[in-house]
């Protein structure tokens, strides 16, 4: 009798291959999950610095008061503005969400008021004009809004 050969994968060279997916797995997941880390972090750090650039223009612009109030506890802005002849703020809009909960922290709760000539101060305490922003890693964003309404981002 003749044997019949089959075209196939032995068990051994199944194996492998699978012990090959295992090993490159175990490594591109811990990395796969540093990175979206990362990318939330600079996702927050953006929406941050724009929601200040952006608050700054809308007093400009409109000529009158707003102010920015970003909370740490809710992860989210808010933005005020005084319209005249009003003379307390009042919301505009709702909540603005930063980031999900859980994916970066805030340093601090800041508010800052912008006057409709661009210039820019901080109402809560301390009045420093730097907060950070960091995630559950331990990398973390360093904020800094000078007086004229200057953005600048560091990361130590």
């Amino acid at each position: 009798m003749k044997r019949r050969t089959t075209a196939g994968f032995s068990l051994i060279e199944a194996l492998v291959v699978v012990s090959i997916i295992c090993v490159l797995a175990a490594i591109a997941i811990p990395m796969s999950s540093s990175a979206v880390r990362t990318y939330r972090l600079s996702a927050a750090v953006a929406a941050t610095a724009g929601a200040i650039q952006t608050t700054r223009y809308q007093a400009i612009m409109h000529g009158y008061q707003y102010q920015l109030t970003l909370t740490s506890s809710t992860l989210s802005y808010q933005v005020y503005s005084m319209v005249p002849p009003a003379t307390t703020f009042s919301a505009v809009g709702t909540a603005v969400p930063i980031s999900r909960p859980g994916d970066v922290t805030i340093g601090r709760t800041v508010t800052y008021q912008f006057k409709a000539d661009g210039t820019v101060t901080e109402t809560s305490t301390p009045p420093n004009m730097v907060f950070s922003i960091a995630n559950s890693v331990g990398r973390s964003n360093t904020i800094t809004v000078s007086r004229v309404g200057n953005v600048s981002v560091t990361t130590p």
